[in-house]
């Protein structure tokens, strides 16, 4: 029997992290041959994501570059992926999420009619320019896709609400579940020789801020706050994983590089950002997938967005959107930090988990297994 081959799409850190258990599941069938096309809009960080699970792109596009426009990374791929899907020809292709990667790919794919699946299809915020440029990403992507792959009955409602067919939509629940429990199994301290550098037991925040509507001033606010939790909790050390984005770290650093009790560094290894997830007392991060993961662990995280595509963290999960607005920042944290009847509260709210139970990846793989098998009919 020949092997149907699907390439599996990863531009950045996330996308490698969720897409990575596919890719196993996919593999463990002995039905597809599945390849991974690296894009390396991120580059360092998405072969070490990659390697957590024992994987190894198969051709990597290498497109990074110092302050990279959204042009460059759109025409990059789209002309990077379309060389490779010419070459090898595949049967079916698989995007994540709602990167420029994730958009640009899928576009090559549906202009040589391939068969193109979106993984974590039908996120929305209802707003185009929040996330920026994620939500046009995901709105497009999924215009052009033949297979999406909800991870909620909410997410699948907003695909139908858009038209879509409801037998190209199957909700698997997201596959950044998959990934965060294979990696809880193996992680038990961490290895960034930062990290050592906390007390043991030392009471500590995670924060995370990248996205790029919260470059400038929203971003110097957020750490504005920060600065504000410092003083009024002398006790309290801060783990905070910079991304590689120039402004985004001289920002971070104006405010928080001399702070003793900050521990400022590299974005973690994968099983180093779960172990730090699970050892904070609670996160702020404008992360869409660490509002997922904090909601199965059920760890408290303040989002630091106006909007989220992610509605069920806050409704069902461990979410409280609290913005870029120093004031509503600090004043939160505190509430976190204070009053342990409000801590247990949103720990409760974890009960029923709005993502998934850890097999999204074998949805997909079967879902795909079976359209080809019943093709061959």
């Amino acid at each position: 029997m020949s092997h149907k081959t699907v390439v599996c799409v990863v531009g950045t850190r996330p996308e490698a992290i969720k897409m990575a258990p596919v890719v196993l599941a996919l593999r463990s069938q002995d039905y597809f041959d599945v390849k991974i096309l690296a894009t390396g809009q991120h580059s360092a960080m998405l072969d070490q994501a990659l390697a957590h699970f024992k994987l190894t792109a198969d051709v990597n596009l290498h497109i990074m570059k110092e302050r990279q426009s959204l042009d460059h990374i759109t025409s990059s791929v789209l002309t990077g992926a379309g060389e490779y899907f010419d070459t090898i020809g595949p049967a079916a292709v698989l995007v994540h999420g709602d990167t420029t990667t994730t958009f640009a790919a899928a576009l090559a794919g549906f202009y040589r009619k391939i068969p193109v699946g979106h993984v974590e299809a039908g996120l929305r915020s209802g707003n185009m320019h929040l996330p920026f440029p994620e939500e046009m990403n995901r709105v497009l992507t999924d215009r052009i896709t033949t297979w999406a792959f909800a991870p909620t009955e909410l997410a699948k409602e907003n695909l139908l609400c858009e038209g879509t067919q409801g037998d190209m939509i199957l909700v698997t629940g997201n596959t950044v579940i998959d990934a965060l429990y294979y990696t809880a199994k193996s992680t038990s301290k961490p290895f960034c020789p930062e990290l050592t550098r906390l007390p043991q037991d030392a009471p500590f925040l995670l924060v995370t801020a990248h996205r790029r509507e919260s470059w400038g001033k929203p971003l110097e606010d957020i750490c504005s706050a920060l600065t504000m939790l410092l003083d009024s909790h002398p006790e309290l050390w801060m783990v905070i994983p910079m991304h590689r984005n120039p402004s985004v770290r001289e920002t971070i650093r104006k405010y928080l590089e001399e702070r003793e009790k900050v521990i400022l560094c590299d974005p973690l290894d994968y099983p180093d950002f779960v172990w730090a997830m699970n050892a904070s007392m609670f996160i702020l991060s404008d992360s869409g997938g660490v509002q997922e993961e904090a909601s199965a662990i059920k760890k408290p995280v303040l989002i630091l967005r106006d909007v989220t595509e992610r509605p069920e963290a806050v409704e069902k999960g461990s979410g409280v959107i609290v913005g870029v607005d120093r004031e509503k920042i600090y004043s939160n944290a505190i509430e976190l930090l204070e009053n342990k009847d409000h801590f247990t509260e949103i720990e409760n709210k974890c009960r029923f988990q709005p993502f998934g139970d850890g097999t999204a990846s074998l949805k997909i793989a079967d879902a795909l297994k079976e359209y080809f098998e019943k093709d061959r009919k």
